[in-house]
C-alpha cells in the first residue's frame, strides 16, 4: 500500500515514455514497454493522488481521490469508436479530483494534465450534464448568484497565465437574462479555469505537490461555487 507522505515524484522515464508512446502509438510498442508503464505513470501516479488528494482537502474536505483507473486515474486507451483517429492510447497522463455525489465527470474538480511539453491544471466541470445545465444557467441568471460566479472568475482570470474555458453557444437562452457582468457565463456548456506550462522541474521531486497546490488554490473559488451549485446549495 502505497503511503501519502511518501510521494517521490515521478521518475526521470515518465515524460519520455509519452513521448516515445506518441511516435508509437500502437498495441505492439505499447505490450513491449507495459511494465515500463506500470513503473514510470502507474506506480508513482498512485502515489501523488494520494498525496495530492491529502493536501487538496485543506481546500475542499469531501475531495475524493481514489489512487486507481477509472478513480482518479483517467485509462490510456482511446475510445475510438466514433473517431477518425484510430490510434488505440492516449498520449497524455490525466488525474481527476472530485467532490460530490453520483459519477465523478458529473462533479467539480481538479484535473492534472501532463502531456509533453506541457502540464496543464484545472479546475471546474469540464462539460455539464444536461440537466445540470439547467440549474446552472439559473443560478447564473440569479442576481447573487450569477454576481458571486462573475467576480470569482474576474479574480481568477486577472492573474498571469490563468485562463477560463467552456464557452459553446452563440446566443443566450431564450427567456434568461443576468447581471451585465455575468451575461457571457449563460454561454457556457462547461465552466472552468486552468493555467498551463512547460513541465516544471518539480515533476521529478517531492515539490511538485507544493507547485500543483499554488496553483489549484485560487481557483478553489470556482470549484466551491460550482460544487454548492450541483449540490442543491442555492436556492432557485
Amino acid at each position: 500500500m502505497v503511503n501519502a507522505h511518501t510521494f517521490p515524484g515521478f521518475p526521470k522515464r515518465t515524460v519520455p515514455f509519452f513521448r516515445e508512446l506518441a511516435t508509437h502509438n500502437d498495441r505492439d510498442w505499447f505490450a513491449a514497454h507495459k511494465a515500463e508503464y506500470e513503473a514510470a505513470v502507474m506506480e508513482p501516479s498512485r502515489a501523488f493522488v494520494l498525496a495530492m488528494g491529502e493536501r487538496l482537502r485543506r481546500l475542499s474536505p469531501g475531495i475524493k481521490a481514489e489512487p486507481r483507473t477509472d478513480g482518479s486515474l483517467f485509462r490510456i486507451f482511446r475510445d475510438t469508436r466514433f473517431s477518425h483517429d484510430k490510434s488505440p492510447y492516449k498520449t497524455n497522463l490525466g488525474i481527476y479530483f472530485w467532490e460530490g455525489p453520483g459519477p465523478r465527470l458529473g462533479n467539480s474538480g481538479y484535473y492534472f494534465h501532463l502531456e509533453p511539453p506541457i502540464l496543464m491544471l484545472g479546475a471546474g466541470l469540464y462539460l455539464f450534464p444536461r440537466l445540470l445545465l439547467e440549474r446552472y444557467r439559473r443560478a447564473v441568471a440569479d442576481p447573487q448568484y450569477g454576481a458571486e460566479l462573475a467576480a470569482i472568475v474576474k479574480k481568477i482570470t486577472a492573474r498571469p497565465g490563468f485562463t477560463l474555458g467552456g464557452e459553446h453557444y452563440k446566443r443566450v437562452p431564450a427567456g434568461l437574462d443576468a447581471v451585465p457582468e455575468a451575461a457571457r457565463l449563460l454561454l457556457h456548456a462547461g465552466l472552468y479555469a486552468g493555467i498551463e506550462a512547460p513541465i516544471p522541474a518539480e515533476l521529478r521531486s517531492p515539490a511538485l505537490i507544493d507547485y500543483c497546490w499554488e496553483r489549484f488554490r485560487p481557483m478553489q473559488p470556482l470549484h466551491r461555487w460550482l460544487t454548492a451549485m450541483i449540490g442543491g446549495g442555492f436556492e432557485l
